[in-house]
């Protein structure tokens, strides 16, 4: 993931000016389009707002906040419709290797533990985050309550990662080992994910015990 995040970095300092486009794209397809799940996403706005830093800035603060919340919740709202239309016919092929039944499940588990606001805590959740409002649009949810939770998610997901980065990406330690730093945001993000599947695990040696009895 970390070298994934340094080719985009990459790519989006060759664009210029053009890097806002570069950066509205990549936001509103990881949260969009549900086939890209792989796509950075926090450790992305965390390196952009470290990016807006400084005495010479690649970015704009002004800018970076309004752009970056409308692609979330633009790509939100694509892949909540995506799911509506599209949803169970995809995870209904068991031969499919991204829409696999199991991804589905931890998704449903994920919203039926947290409810509603799952879709405000799956913004900091990789891969959750981008199945969450698909598996939202199969039915879960109805669009009016999604579309409220949805713009909450937006803003503070971009609002608190953006600002980290800002406030936090250029402190000299941070700075000299950034790229540690960008590996333990991953892993941080992860770890929601990490204890379900233990949780899952446990329940599922529990169940198959019970039925030895």
């Amino acid at each position: 993931m970390a070298k994934i995040l340094n080719m985009i970095i990459a790519w989006l300092q060759s664009l210029g000016p053009l890097a806002y486009g570069g950066l509205f794209l990549i936001i509103f397809v990881e949260t969009g389009v549900v086939v890209m799940p792989f796509l950075p996403g926090d450790s992305l706005l965390f390196t952009v707002g470290a990016l807006a830093a400084g005495e010479q800035p690649a970015f704009v603060l002004g800018i970076l906040y309004p752009l970056l919340m409308a692609a979330a919740l633009l790509g939100d709202n694509c892949n909540y419709f995506l799911g509506k239309k599209f949803g169970r016919s995809l995870f209904n092929n068991p031969n499919s290797k991204l829409f696999k039944k199991e991804n589905l499940y931890k998704t449903e588990a994920f919203f039926a533990k947290y409810g509603p606001k799952a879709i405000i805590l799956a913004r900091f959740v990789p891969i959750v985050r981008t199945f969450m409002p698909f598996v939202a649009g199969m039915g879960a949810m109805t669009y009016g309550r999604f579309l409220l939770f949805s713009v909450t998610g937006a803003v503070f997901w971009v609002g608190l990662c953006v600002t980290a980065g800002y406030f936090f990406g250029n402190i000299p330690f941070v700075k000299k080992n950034f790229e540690l730093v960008l590996i333990g945001i991953i892993l941080v993000s992860v770890l929601p994910m990490f204890f379900e599947f233990l949780q899952h695990r446990k329940q599922a040696a529990l169940a198959k015990t019970e039925e030895r009895r």
